[in-house]
């Protein structure tokens, strides 16, 4: 009988061991992927910022007086380029966007810079980062959930207080875009 008593708790320490084990491992992989989707992000903002001095020299060519517009686009990118957190990313960020629409709705007043061959290409471009970006905050965001439910959930939410692993923040949108648009006919 204390044979069989020994076998069983032996069996219950290395399930225990074994548990506590995989339930950290999960959360190194988790923080991990965490870490690495935004890094993603940094890449596919760093390559709309490279693109972004040349779609503004080439309309400078055409749009000259539109200076004011041309200056809130490069101080934008700059706030992309100097940001360091998530939350100061996500904003820099979205003052970017903003910039860049009023570029584009600058342009559009003038007919030889739309159908510059330059302008074109530096558009679609920067359109086809766009996708990327929004795809990578979207994964980044997926990411944060699972890594968050781990440090919230029993049992690993014991794990994670314990070894202090942080919840992180999602990448989020103002609400200043997420409203609806009022159309008008």
């Amino acid at each position: 009988m204390d044979i069989l008593l020994t076998v069983v708790l032996v069996i219950l320490v290395i399930f225990v061991i074994v548990t506590f084990i995989h339930m950290y491992n999960n959360l190194i992989g988790l923080r991990n992927r965490v870490q690495n989707s935004y890094a993603q992000i940094d890449v596919q903002l760093k390559r709309r910022n490279d693109l972004i001095p040349n779609l503004v020299e080439t309309v400078k060519g055409y749009a000259s007086h539109e200076k004011g517009v041309l200056e809130e686009v490069t101080q934008a990118r700059t706030g992309v380029m100097n940001a360091t957190t998530v939350e100061e990313t996500s904003a820099a960020d979205n003052q970017l966007t903003g910039a860049l629409k009023t570029l584009f709705a600058v342009a559009e007043n003038y007919p030889d810079l739309k159908a510059n061959s330059n302008f074109q290409q530096l558009q679609s471009e920067l359109s086809d980062t766009e996708d990327k970006i929004a795809y990578a905050r979207q994964f980044y965001n997926d990411v944060v959930l699972k890594y968050n439910n781990a440090c919230q959930q029993f049992p690993s939410s014991m794990l994670a207080k314990l070894f202090r692993f942080k919840e992180e923040t999602y990448f989020e949108t103002p609400e200043s875009e997420t409203a609806v648009p009022e159309v008008k006919f």
